[in-house]
């Protein structure tokens, strides 16, 4: 900074100031509205006041309530263009700047209500007075029509965008005429004739495309397959009760025998074993998807990306779109498609046809104009590797996913609580907020399914783990680089931000802890929250997960999680209708007899537990010896058992019942994260958080006060006298909040989206669809799409840059548009006689930072 005392007083200098005046007047004439006055720099009013909208836009309709997040319901945007306009309207349609601090007052913990959650307060002001005032603007979005070679050979999809193949389980090249040979088995040895053991270890026939074993020819059931243990001798248990133990190195004969009371599995009947006539191994099991049925003697639908968005065939996991679409869900259309099959959020749409002097050849590229909200998000169409070849080469069904499908094709909800990565996956590519135009995109998406990483990097030699010394957590920050250099190498976006822009999704119990250096400035969606303030270490108890041994030549030096930036997003919970039914949410006080509970694994105490100290980081550990309401190995109890807090590891069949007889519900972690958080929610219970530095979903965006209980860990022995405090005003506010915001902990979004599929694709609609559809309130990706709003406007970087050609659809006081401060200042330098170094840290700070320079 420079000091306004070094400067000398003249009427030269006065001169100066006032052309800087008239300079800036004339500047803001011409570019108003999209320049904001000089009283617009000041960043304490944009984040504490909105313009309201002046409602007097021709033909337009606002959206519903809740940003058209929810599917089924009808969102209608204004026909004409809602931005445009002369200077002089805008003049005259000015109205009174509102206070939001006043007519958003905070509640007694301090936080601003909006949508029925208690949000922090200037998000909560920003997002009542600035989000739920938004327009839509107009944007052109593009459709490709760039041609693939030889058409991918039949063995992949093109991508009209860039022009590039996506090939198929065992294809590869320009064209995917390259035939691949993915072995199922290592290189074998005397010691281990099949190689060591992977889960796709095989003594039968190797499909080579997908690295999959199956009975192969000369059995009765060819393609029935013979994964696992199955093609191998089991060894008696060492002791009674104990398993049996697989011995890799000798195949399983049996398993292809035609004795008639004896079958071999490759050789069963399913009506005479379903009948008991036959006997076969029972260790075999019918674990690939697209299989139902205990010896997989029924085709069904596989599981993919939106299910092909109806314009393609599922394979396995892999979309084969169908000609003229593309992407890893065919939901983009081509220059070739039919434009009445555009999907919802590509209209209505109005189309600019080049004249015939443009076209190249049989393809094209295509305009279409589109009014949409922002934020927008950009999806990278990355190559298959990191998302449908998971899918398609996965060998259990029920890994990464969060539905399968049975004799009926009717869907079948998994526990998998990584499917939240599919889940909002799914419903980025489905959204009204995606566009197709980067230099309109307000998010980049980088759609890497690292949850089916976590469950199969051991699956298969082609999922080498050579180099990572058996590590998956380096295995899977290898393959976050990979997506990194791809979109570095293929598209213009990351530099203009550095990143900033980009949002990663993590799935793992340890988060974005091992994410590769180079992606860290990005935007993290995580299940764990770990700041690293106390556990600056790996916290999971199993080995393979921890990222202490990664160098930080690759990893760098970064938390796991940065509140400033990342996001927690809930883990996937199964869709219950028995919960909807039964309002467990809405549980008054008075029915909620039990004041704590936590039903767990507890650790080694207690039988079946977790043998590791490290289990919980010790946390349900502590709690279980404080407080354990079933006795331990040593035939104990709590040291502090009471009658009304129930602490147990011993399962039960009415877990959401039990949740939603209580008061407050243990949340701690597991082996990294858990989904109790999720659990209690949605069972209308007080959480109770017991990790210290760990943030819970939304924790760094909502007011936790309102709604939940933090427990420091060395207060674990004053736990329940600290619930026992809280008097019961305290108490029904809290359990009021949770039932309010309880369904922004549901994946409502994707579940809706699979309704409409199965509607359309069998015309039926189930009980659970029903059900979901009656609900109204703001969901995960709800709630995603309002935090992204919020960071748009009001992230400190973005300020950084002035967007001349991009309209955003809000007051302009609520940060649209605005001068950055390096903006303004090499405004100020370019006009006076300010010192050549702040003038040259001003041109740096410009150049650097994309902005405009008005004396050019």
């Amino acid at each position: 900074m420079f000091s306004l005392q070094k400067w000398k007083f003249s009427y030269t200098l006065a001169a100066a100031i006032a052309s800087i005046f008239a300079l800036v007047s004339v500047v803001h004439f011409f570019l108003y509205p999209v320049a904001p006055s000089l009283d617009y720099f000041s960043l304490r009013q944009a984040q504490t006041s909105c313009m309201p909208v002046d409602g007097s836009i021709e033909g337009g309709k606002k959206s519903t309530a809740n940003n058209g997040s929810i599917r089924g319901g009808k969102m209608t945007f204004p026909v004409n263009g809602s931005i445009e306009g002369s200077n002089e309207d805008a003049d005259q349609n000015l109205q009174p700047v509102v206070d939001l601090n006043v007519q958003f007052p905070t509640d007694l913990h301090n936080a601003v209500s909006y949508r029925g959650a208690p949000w922090k307060t200037e998000i909560g002001r920003w997002l009542s007075g600035c989000n739920s005032k938004s327009e839509v603007v107009k944007i052109v979005e593009k459709i490709g029509g760039q041609s693939c070679k030889n058409e991918c050979s039949g063995q992949g999809v093109c991508n009209y965008e860039l022009g590039q193949c996506s090939c198929f389980h065992g294809f590869r090249g320009e064209g995917c005429s390259e035939r691949l040979n993915l072995s199922c088995n290592y290189p074998g040895s005397e010691e281990e004739p099949y190689g060591h053991w992977v889960v796709s270890i095989c003594s039968a026939h190797c499909d080579t495309t997908r690295a999959m074993c199956f009975c192969g020819e000369g059995t009765k059931y060819p393609n029935r397959p013979a994964a696992e243990g199955c093609g191998f001798k089991l060894n008696l248990p060492t002791q009674p009760g104990g398993p049996s133990m697989t011995d890799w190195t000798k195949p399983d004969l049996d398993i292809f025998t035609t004795n008639s009371s004896i079958r071999g599995w490759c050789n069963v009947d399913p009506a005479e074993a379903y009948a008991s006539k036959v006997h076969f191994k029972e260790e075999c099991d019918c674990k690939y998807d697209g299989l139902w049925g205990r010896f997989c003697e029924t085709p069904v639908e596989s599981v993919c990306i939106n299910q092909c968005s109806g314009n393609g065939q599922c394979r396995g996991g892999f979309c084969q779109c169908k000609h003229g679409w593309y992407g890893v869900d065919c939901s983009v259309p081509s220059a070739l498609s039919s434009i009445r099959e555009w999907p919802r959020w590509l209209r209505p749409a109005r189309i600019n046809v080049p004249d015939s002097t443009q076209i190249k050849g049989n393809l094209f590229n295509l305009d279409a104009v589109v009014e949409k909200k922002r934020p927008l998000i950009y999806v990278y169409d990355l190559p298959p590797d990191f998302n449908s070849l998971l899918l398609e080469g996965r060998h259990f069904k029920l890994e990464c996913v969060n539905r399968i499908y049975d004799h009926r094709n009717a869907t079948i909800w998994t526990d998998q609580l990584y499917g939240a990565q599919m889940a909002i996956y799914e419903s980025i590519l489905a959204s009204p907020y995606r566009t197709l135009n980067g230099e309109e995109a307000d998010y980049f998406f980088v759609p890497a399914l690292d949850s089916c990483i976590i469950t199969r990097a051991d699956d298969a030699p082609h999922l080498s783990m050579k180099d990572h010394q058996g590590l998956r957590s380096s295995l899977t920050l290898e393959f976050y680089k990979k997506a990194y250099d791809h979109i570095m190498m293929q598209y213009p976006y990351w530099n203009r931000s550095s990143g900033r822009d980009h949002i990663w999704s993590f799935s793992w119990d340890e988060g974005a802890c091992y994410a590769p250096k180079e992606i860290w400035n990005s935007m993290m969606l995580v299940h764990w929250g770990n700041t690293n303030s106390k556990y600056n270490y790996s916290t999971t108890a199993y080995w393979a997960d921890s990222w202490n041994q990664i160098s930080s030549q690759r990893r760098g030096n970064h938390p796991c999680f940065d509140p400033d930036k990342d996001l927690v997003l809930p883990a996937w919970k199964r869709p219950d209708e028995g919960s909807l039914n039964a309002k467990l949410w809405a549980r008054p006080r008075e029915e909620r007899r039990t004041l704590f509970y936590f039903n767990g694994n507890l650790g080694p105490a207690y039988e079946h537990g977790r043998p590791e100290a490290t289990y919980s980081m010790g946390i349900r550990q502590k709690v279980a010896e404080e407080f354990g309401s079933s006795p331990n190995k040593e035939g104990k109890l709590g040291k502090q058992h009471a009658e009304d807090v129930v602490v147990t590891p011993l399962r039960t069949d009415h877990y959401n019942e039990e949740l939603a007889s209580s008061v407050f519900c243990g949340v701690m972690p597991g082996d990294g994260w858990s989904g109790r958080m999720e659990d209690s929610i949605l069972q209308g219970c007080i959480p109770v958080v017991i990790q210290d530095g760990i943030y819970l979903p939304y924790e760094n965006v909502l007011n936790y006060e309102s709604f939940a209980v933090r427990i420091r860990e060395d207060e674990i022995p004053n736990l329940i006298n600290i619930l026992r405090k809280f008097n019961e005003t305290e108490v029904d506010f809290k359990l009021a909040n949770v039932r309010k915001m309880w369904q922004r902990f549901l994946y409502r979004d994707s579940v809706l989206l699979e309704a409409e599929r199965q509607n359309a694709t069998l015309g039926f609609v189930e009980d659970w669809a029903r059900k979901f559809s009656e609900l109204s309130e703001d969901d995960v990706f709800a709630t995603l799409v309002q935090v992204l709003h919020y960071k748009l406007h009001n992230d400190p970087w973005r300020r950084q840059f002035v967007f001349l050609k991009k309209e955003f659809g809000v007051p302009r006081e609520c940060g649209a548009d605005e001068f950055s401060a390096e903006t303004a200042r090499l405004l100020l330098c370019s006009l006076t006689e300010c010192t050549d170094s702040i003038k040259a840290a001003a041109e740096g700070a410009a150049i650097l930072n994309n902005t405009w320079i008005i004396n050019q």
